[in-house]
């Protein structure tokens, strides 16, 4: 009964945000709670929610903070020289945008923080798609699948680190048979960055190419003065902020409260500025803080609920014995709709320690079972329970129904991919 309440739970959210009958902020809420109290918990519903919020707040806090931050970042142009020698090096071409993009997305997920992620790919990058008129779907397709590749499978990313530490592995057995399936994922990546590129290409035609390109000849001509002590400090404090995110001494949230504070006071010493720029990138700060909070409340019920356990049991149960000999790759395939449907909480601590043990029972080591759940992960990052991407719909101005019907069939393309060449490399043991 659970099961079915989780799975309706799951199929009529989606159902309504990709319709378009209700946007994802109240569907995000009302969904889980009315199912929840279908379920008969009516009576535990508020600390189910209070827990839930309390597990999101953190990156809510995160969130709003980051998305000030990166706004002042923009705003006195610390990403245009970045921009601008992207333009002049692929000369309007979006096939060389749209990979340049891949490049860049493929090196800053090494961080493992989708947030900071998605912020400093569309920072960077997001002004270059505007100028060109790109389909900025494009950019998020990269991005996402960069990050699902590199921070969903490296050992400090936030996945690999639940399946290595619920299941007691060695980082390093877990790691070193996983970089061929990594590097299969990132030429995948940018051989789609290619194919959409070169799509984009003919939509918007010679014609409409070779105008932007004389306005960036224009625009070289003619540069827009800036301070450049300024972006030079801006920069300095970027980097000194990506610093201590990598070295993991302070909570991300509480780096980047102080990080927006020092921008503010140095960018706009005056009072009136300041007020100004929090009421400018409020409007966009504070939708993506709300459906994080959401978030929240839909993860709360589904784990209070217990519903996301007996759906990762019930799918479990029905694999045919007879299957047995293929349970890798089953996990790996079971592994994609539940990264999309959990939070990776539910997903690594709930559901793997699930799938590890029925592997047992077939002979299948757990390191393979580990391997095998993160291929999943860059569906999760288009799920309702990833909150990175919140932000980057807010960035880009697109809907969550829009970004999974343009994102989805490659992310399933790459899954594929990584999953043969898992096999074929023996990282994934039958």
């Amino acid at each position: 009964m659970l099961s079915i309440l989780g799975f309706l739970t799951i199929a009529v959210f989606t159902y309504l945000v990709m319709s378009k009958r209700l946007i994802a902020f109240t569907a995000i809420i009302f969904v889980p709670v009315i199912f929840a109290l279908l379920g008969g918990f009516g009576s535990e519903l508020g600390d189910m929610m209070v827990q839930g919020v309390e597990l999101t707040a953190p990156t809510a806090v995160l969130l709003l903070f980051a998305i000030l931050y990166f706004g002042i970042m923009m705003d006195t142009g610390l990403f245009d020289p970045v921009s601008n020698m992207i333009l002049k090096i692929a000369k309007g071409d979006p096939v060389k945008i749209a990979m340049g993009t891949a490049i860049l997305a493929l090196l800053v997920a090494l961080d493992g923080d989708g947030t900071t992620t998605y912020m400093i790919i569309c920072s960077a990058m997001l002004p270059v798609y505007r100028k060109i008129g790109m389909n900025p779907l494009i950019l998020a397709t990269v991005s996402i699948m960069s990050l699902g590749i590199i921070a969903g499978s490296t050992p400090w990313g936030g996945s690999a680190t639940r399946a290595i530490s619920v299941l007691g592995l060695n980082a390093n057995e877990y790691f070193i048979p996983m970089l061929p399936v990594m590097v299969a994922g990132a030429i995948s990546t940018l051989a789609i960055a290619y194919f959409l590129g070169k799509r984009e290409r003919k939509r918007l035609g010679a014609e409409v190419i070779a105008k932007y390109n004389q306005e960036i000849a224009a625009t070289a001509e003619a540069p827009v003065k800036k301070n450049s002590k300024i972006i030079w400090f801006n920069l300095f404090l970027t980097l000194a902020i990506m610093g201590v995110l990598i070295l993991d001494v302070v909570e991300l949230y509480i780096l980047f409260i102080i990080g927006f504070a020092i921008a503010l006071v140095v960018n706009f010493p005056n009072i009136e500025e300041q007020k100004k720029v929090l009421k400018q990138h409020a409007s966009n700060a504070i939708p993506v803080v709300s459906l994080v909070l959401g978030a929240g409340i839909f993860t709360g019920i589904l784990q209070g609920t217990e519903m996301v356990d007996h759906m990762a049991n019930d799918i479990v149960s029905i694999i045919p014995s007879a299957f047995g000999d293929y349970y890798t790759i089953i996990v790996a395939i079971i592994g994609l709709p539940l990264s999309f449907l959990m939070s990776n909480d539910a997903f690594f601590f709930g559901a793997l320690p699930v799938l590890a043990e029925a592997g047992s029972q077939y002979g299948v080591d757990s390191v393979s079972i580990a391997r095998a759940s993160v291929i999943g992960q860059t569906i999760h990052l288009i799920g309702p329970t990833s909150a990175p991407l919140w932000v980057l719909i807010e960035l880009i101005r697109s809907d969550l129904g829009k970004l999974q019907k343009f994102t989805m069939g490659w992310i399933l393309l790459t899954a594929v991919v990584m999953i043969i060449v898992g096999i074929l490399t023996g990282a994934m043991v039958l």
